[in-house]
């Protein structure tokens, strides 16, 4: 189980070291899996050699169970032949092959575990890379829009500084001089020229009530011609 916990803390080590030098979230992601990745080949390569080493207690086992099922048939031969000092040397031998092959026993059925423990840390760590992956893109995907939310936000906070409008106002300020200063100009130049826009207007209006008069004249005159001419 060693394994396992030895390559977790490799894990957590090199996630934890890009952390600290604060790297960026994506980089520490792909890192991750490509760690978990490697450490799920070393677990594999633990495994493999778990069950290479039960298989090899098996075959022990097994051997010795044979030797010691083969000494008691030549016990009991060596008895049917009226051979007991024989049948005793073989049943010694027996209780040898007997005695190594329960030791051989307790060991597989140790490694069997082990085994079976070490399966089960090596599906789990296979489920958690793939479901690592499954959040990669998600994470990634999430990160990416905070960075872009974050752009944002500065662009509005950088829009929204007094500063930007008070030199638009200042801009706006400037801009009505210069039309005031246009205006007066214009003013200027009429002024300069004898006659201004109100002055022509004037002369207009002026110029209705003098034709108006000469006419009241006129009939006024023909009037006075004509009372004339009635005396005569």
């Amino acid at each position: 189980m060693g394994v396992f916990t030895r390559i977790s803390n490799i894990i957590k080590s090199n996630i934890n070291d890009l952390l600290d030098r604060a790297e960026d979230p994506e980089k520490v992601i792909k890192q991750a899996i490509v760690e978990m990745n490697e450490s799920l080949r070393e677990a594999k390569v633990e495994v493999a050699r778990s069950i290479r080493d039960k298989k090899k207690l098996e075959q022990k086992y097994t051997e010795n169970l044979e030797q010691s099922n083969t000494w008691e048939k030549r016990a009991l031969i060596a008895l049917e032949k009226g051979e007991e000092s024989l049948a005793r040397e073989a049943l010694k031998r027996k209780k040898n092959f007997e005695s190594l092959a329960k030791s051989f026993k307790d060991q597989l059925d140790d490694q069997t575990n082990i085994v079976e423990k070490l399966k089960r840390s090596l599906e789990a760590l296979d489920a958690k890379i793939e479901e690592a992956k499954r959040k990669k893109d998600l994470l990634i995907a999430r990160k990416k829009r905070a960075v872009a939310k974050k752009k944002i936000n500065e662009t509005m906070s950088s829009v929204a500084d007094n500063s930007v409008f008070n030199t638009f106002d200042r801009m706006e300020d400037k801009i009505n001089e210069l039309e005031a200063q246009a205006d007066a100009s214009v003013e200027m130049s009429e002024w300069e020229d004898g006659q201004s826009l109100d002055d022509r207007f004037d002369a207009l209006e002026t110029t209705d009530v003098d034709d108006e008069l000469q006419a009241l004249k006129a009939k006024l005159k023909k009037g006075r011609t004509g009372s004339a001419k009635t005396l005569r």
